[in-house]
């Protein structure tokens, strides 16, 4: 009698063994990765995401078949893939952390609303990759310019705004007084520019890309800041604008002072009404020095003494 027992009891276990391990291999995830691709809405007015599993692990393929996935069609239909407009993508390099997409010149003919849509999406997506940090658009051999001519230069996620509706294709217009270097090189001029730009993207930040991308030719003043410098973040708290910048900044291809560049920072950003001195770092460290005779320990204040 104890033996059946004793069997009834092992049956049972055994049972409950590979119930257990049943379940066990049915809750297991699948392997792989998941992206999310980005379509815009029928109405135009937002990006959404749609979530994508691959195995893929290569930079290259993995941006080759998330390409692919931005210019097909969504299963839902009030969803637009954003490579699937009356453009084509004609080619694509990666250089360090950086993806250029050069498309033929029906991109820029987009209505505005729908090319900040288009670019919002692609960009958000493909920032997912690892070791892709920043994108940047090409019409051919030129870089893509906004509605009022200016160049949009490198863009990375943090620049728009996910699934906010209306805001991220809002245009906004303002007038920005930009410092920038006098012929010689050992001053500053100021220039008051009108820029017309897309409203998720945060006023300080406007100022140093603009800052970046140079002067216009009718505003006879000289840039100051190395063209490839990428902006990593800008931040205000407290009236005190923290800039974060790559380690291109610290390379000078101008022939200006170092105050004039590190000035033209500062100067440009204390003109905005809710920044009052400004902490520059680059790559989050503070630590280091301009040209060796500019210490980014400080934080920095207007000096007009260098305006003419």
């Amino acid at each position: 009698m104890r033996l059946k027992k004793r069997g009834k009891f092992i049956l049972l276990f055994l049972l409950l063994l590979i119930v257990t391990c049943a379940c066990g291999r049915q809750n297991k995830p699948d392997p792989g990765h998941t992206y999310r691709v980005y379509y815009e809405n029928n109405d135009e007015t937002a990006i959404y995401p749609q979530e994508y599993k691959t195995e893929t692990t290569d930079k290259e393929a993995l941006l080759l078949e998330l390409l692919d996935q931005l210019g097909t069609v969504s299963g839902k239909l009030e969803y637009k893939a954003p490579l699937s407009g009356d453009f084509n993508l004609l080619d694509y390099s990666i250089a360090e952390d950086q993806l250029t997409l050069t498309f033929d010149e029906n991109y820029k003919w987009q209505p505005v609303t729908t090319e900040v849509l288009v670019r919002a999406a692609i960009v958000r997506t493909l920032t997912q990759i690892e070791g892709i940090q920043y994108v940047t658009f090409q019409i051919k051999s030129e870089p893509l310019t906004d509605a009022s001519g200016t160049v949009i230069g490198i863009m990375n996620a943090d620049m728009f705004i996910d699934n906010a509706g209306n805001e991220i294709n809002t245009y906004e217009k303002v007038k920005l007084t930009l410092y920038y270097a006098n012929e010689d090189g050992d001053g500053l001029k100021a220039v008051n520019r009108t820029v017309v730009y897309n409203s998720n993207i945060a006023m300080e930040r406007l100022v140093v890309e603009q800052l970046i991308a140079g002067p216009r030719e009718e505003e006879k003043v000289f840039p100051t800041i190395n063209p490839d410098t990428k902006v990593v973040s800008v931040n205000v708290k407290d009236g005190i604008c923290y800039v974060n910048l790559d380690s291109a900044f610290l390379t000078q291809i101008y022939n200006v002072t170092s105050e004039v560049t590190i000035y033209s920072v500062i100067n440009s950003l204390v003109e905005l009404s809710n920044v009052n001195k400004v902490q520059i770092s680059i790559n989050g460290d503070t630590n280091v020095n301009y040209k060796e005779n500019i210490s980014f320990s400080t934080v920095f204040e207007r000096n007009l003494e260098l305006v003419e």
